[in-house]
């Protein structure tokens, strides 16, 4: 008797729940077998930092224009859709092919363990975590695919001792013999219990896991809680009494950790233990290497400055701009200890390459860094420890320069080498090997397409910045008319944005204002849009409005 209609929608349903199920036990078992490597090994974040390394810049610029900072928990989302698509197909594939079901996960797996052990900095033991929870998901799926072979069920009340089913002898896979014609039932009951048993199981493996991870980050947060910055040798100056306008809708001159852009590569925030961090500084041209520890940076002068940092992927008024007080040990000073000489000085090296601990690799021209400027490498922002996802320890931060050549975060090496030798991560994906932040300005407030009451008068406010070289002045025009020259707050320092308004009494209508910045060194943005890639955006940022 050839089962009903319902009866095989109903195994095609479960066979796609086994899948599921197959796969939720098999990141719950990585998950797991991650926290007692790392967590940089688990299969999603393997899976996820490959995927960033071979996404095109374009689509990266994509991702960060449209989603933000929020643009790795899509990607983290997207691979999961995929895995649980996959799980789904291997399910339905299982119900007819047992054991090339349980091979695919087993496949899966390896893709995850090539993932972890291609990435920067990958240690032997990360390929454990998609293998353990690969081999997992197998045992699981197999085992539920045999409860949805036909004519596998659960004796009735009634049946005769010994007595077989419709087809108890039939073979539970296809995979050994040629399949006969479908008859009798399957261990629904069978199969419910089993898959609940294991969904719970995989859930309590996974929990198990976050909760030993979140462990091994604790020893990190409480290294973090533990510090203590010590007074600046050379502290800030005070911030110019007028250098904050505190208008409603302006950005505030110092930029708050909480509000400070974020863009990185990293799916999985690094947790640094500051105890056991270290430093090192060798290449060409070292005379001696060093190695240094968080309490040898603490123990030295520190400098105090209010900087502006810069994300290339910055378009045209865009948000990834901000501005903090930093506190750290002045870069040049560590390289000269480290008896490096600048390329003008006859030094062998003209490229500083730094490496974070996730394997992040920037670039940063010698010359630039030890030119007098205050690059540095900081470990306070804002009065406090670095927080997390801004480098705690210890990063990068370089006046003037755009973020991919300067700014590494949870750093770890530094090397000095050539840019003829070597090319770091961003300039490998088509971006420039040198990058001098460009002079920009942003309206901030009227908002786009804000709406507007005529004969009334509108501060028009942002900010512009052109770091390392200073704001000399910006100008406003509406509707393509004549530039009208805004009033500028008091300039803190050149490494700094500028905050500017402009007065402006509404008409009705639609309007167009236009924005643009002329620095100190008298060169002014120039209109023509051109995009982030290579080298940073430029162009006049506008905003439309209506007034009535």
């Amino acid at each position: 008797m050839r089962p009903s209609r319902g009866a095989r929608v109903v195994r095609t349903a479960l066979g796609a729940l086994a899948g599921l199920v197959a796969g939720f036990a098999a990141l719950a078992v990585a998950e797991l077998t991650a926290a007692a490597v790392r967590p940089q090994a688990s299969p999603v974040t393997a899976v996820g930092g490959a995927s960033i390394d071979l996404t095109p810049p374009a689509l990266k610029n994509y991702a960060v224009e449209h989603f933000g900072t929020n643009d790795k928990t899509v990607l983290q989302l997207g691979i999961v859709v995929v895995l649980a698509l996959f799980a789904v197909a291997l399910g339905l594939i299982a119900l007819r092919l047992r054991r090339t079901g349980a091979l695919g996960v087993l496949l899966f797996g390896a893709v995850g363990a090539l993932a972890a052990a291609t990435r920067p900095y990958a240690h032997p033991a990360d390929v454990a975590p998609s293998l353990v929870g690969a081999v997992a998901g197998a045992a699981v799926l197999y085992g539920l695919a045999g409860r949805l072979a036909w004519g596998v069920r659960r004796p009735r009340r009634g049946d005769r001792a010994g007595t077989p089913g419709p087809a108890d002898d039939a073979p539970a896979t296809a995979d050994d013999a040629a399949a006969p014609a479908p008859t009798g039932g399957f261990d629904r009951r069978g199969f419910l219990l089993a898959a609940g048993a294991a969904a719970a199981a995989s859930a309590g493996t996974g929990l198990l896991g976050r909760s030993l991870n979140a462990h091994s980050g604790a020893q990190a947060t409480a290294s973090r809680a533990a510090v203590r910055l010590p007074a600046p040798a050379s502290p800030a100056a005070p911030v110019p009494a007028g250098a904050d306008l505190r208008l409603p809708g302006l950005s505030r001159f110092l930029t708050p950790d909480g509000s400070f852009y974020r863009v990185d590569t990293a799916l999985v925030v690094p947790r640094v233990d500051a105890t056991t961090w270290r430093l090192r500084v060798h290449g060409k041209g070292i005379a001696g290497e060093l190695d240094l520890s968080y309490d040898d940076l603490l123990r030295r002068d520190l400098i105090e400055r209010d900087i502006t940092l810069t994300c290339v992927s910055n378009e045209v008024g865009g948000p990834y701009v901000g501005n903090a007080r930093w506190i750290g040990v002045r870069l040049a000073d560590i390289l000269r200890e480290a008896g490096v000489r600048p390329p003008s000085r006859g030094g062998r090296a003209d490229q500083l390459v730094a490496r974070s601990v996730d394997g992040m690799t920037i670039g940063s021209p010698v010359e630039t860094v030890m030119d007098g400027r205050d690059a540095m490498l900081a470990l306070g922002m804002n009065g406090q420890p670095l927080p997390f996802d801004h480098g705690f320890p210890v990063r990068m931060v370089v006046p003037g320069l755009y973020g991919y050549v300067s700014a590494c975060k949870w750093l770890q090496e530094l090397e000095l080498t050539t840019f003829a030798d070597y090319d770091a991560y961003w300039v490998k994906r088509s971006w420039s090997r040198e990058a001098p932040i460009k002079t920009e300005s942003r309206i901030d407030t009227p908002k786009p397409l804000a709406s507007l009451k005529a004969g009334t008068t509108v501060p028009v406010a942002g900010v512009a910045w052109a770091q390392h070289r200073g704001v000399a002045r910006v100008e406003v025009r509406v509707d393509g008319g004549p530039w009208e020259q805004a009033r500028l707050a008091a300039q803190d320092t050149k490494d700094t944005w500028r905050q500017w308004v402009w007065p402006w009494v509404v008409t009705s209508g639609s309007h167009t204002l236009e924005v643009r910045a002329t620095d100190q060194d008298g060169q002014t943005q120039p209109e023509h849009r051109v995009g982030t890639v290579p080298n940073g955006a430029t162009g006049w940022h506008s905003v439309v409005v209506q007034a009535s």
